[in-house]
């Protein structure tokens, strides 16, 4: 198991990269292609069966370190990819899910994808009820070369979403907007940056809303993220508080209030889930059931943690 070292309270569980599970029973796409099923998805001699798997090993191998997708046994045309906010975006170290349902003729047709927007709408291309538009899937308009093609992969989908979505400056992904992007005018660069700001507090508010309500098989994962990068995420609101002190946008009073509001929530709330990883650690890589074999002292959760977490996590919406 990975180590690591340098991080407080670290847990031991190494979370796999490209996983295959067996509950999908969450899944935004759960009730699509029921009839398919026994045709073409179950069939191994057919060709979406052979893309499919083709896929899955490409995943496998060729995933970058900030997308983890899981896939599910007896499903093989639903995916779930969550991809980490990268550092110097307003999505710094926040947690992005998507679900996936792959067409009967795929790959034909385009994946359809559902993010798990939570009612925020954090970015231009991703809307409040989930809906995902992008060139790539043919929910928006674009050149022929970025639009779909029986040799558009998986991967490239999600890497499009990570590098053209969830960018450094969303803003200028406001259809009008993409020209004004490298703009010297103070006024386009002051909207941008409110937007960034603004976007990064909705980010928080996932994050909170993900402790609350992790998707299915990523429960240890969400746990471990946020321990880990609790501080970091911490000192990325601090930073937003000094940008938007020395700016002159309109809304610096209320975005610094509605900063240090977040930064008091979440402060709270990590030291909750570093109490609950801390708790779930015994301090060794063997599962409980093996502690108990040779019989060692397993410690359980505390009682009401995680009702704990909920309940700092509703005092954001206030």
């Amino acid at each position: 198991m990975a180590s690591a070292s340098g991080e407080k309270h670290a847990t031991n569980v190494e979370f796999k990269h490209f996983d295959v599970v067996s509950d999908e029973s969450d899944h935004h796409y759960q009730n699509s292609n029921l009839s398919s099923m026994a045709k073409k998805f179950s069939n191994s001699d057919s060709s979406v069966y052979q893309k499919i798997m083709k896929e899955w090993r490409s995943l496998e191998k060729n995933l970058p370190e900030s997308i983890y997708v899981q896939v599910y046994e007896t499903r093989i045309d639903l995916l779930r990819a969550v991809i980490i906010g990268a550092e110097g975006t307003p999505y710094h170290n926040g947690l992005f899910f998507f679900d996936i349902v792959l067409p009967s003729d795929y790959p034909i047709k385009p994946p359809k994808v559902y993010y798990h927007a939570h009612g925020l709408r954090l970015n231009p291309n991703l809307y409040a009820g989930g809906k995902v538009c992008l060139s790539l899937i043919n929910t928006w308009s674009g050149a022929k070369m970025e639009k779909w093609t029986q040799n558009s992969t998986i991967l490239q989908l999600l890497v499009s979403i990570q590098g053209l979505v969830l960018n450094e400056r969303p803003f200028f992904n406001e259809p009008g907007f993409e020209g004004l992007k490298n703009s010297k005018s103070a006024e386009w660069i002051n909207k941008s940056v409110s937007y960034n700001v603004e976007v990064f507090i909705l980010s928080c508010k996932t994050m909170v809303y993900i402790m609350r309500n992790p998707p299915k098989n990523f429960e240890i994962f969400v746990s471990q993220h946020f321990h880990k990068h609790a501080d970091s995420i911490l000192a990325a609101i601090q930073d937003y508080r000094v940008l938007v002190s020395s700016s002159s946008c309109k809304a610096s009073f209320l975005f610094k209030s509605k900063l240090k509001h977040i930064h008091s929530e979440l402060a709270r709330a990590f030291g909750v889930v570093s109490e609950l990883n801390s708790e779930t650690d015994n301090g060794s890589q063997l599962s409980n059931r093996e502690h108990k074999e040779k019989g060692h002292n397993v410690k359980k959760p505390k009682k009401g943690l995680m009702k704990k977490l909920v309940s700092i996590a509703k005092w954001i919406w206030k």
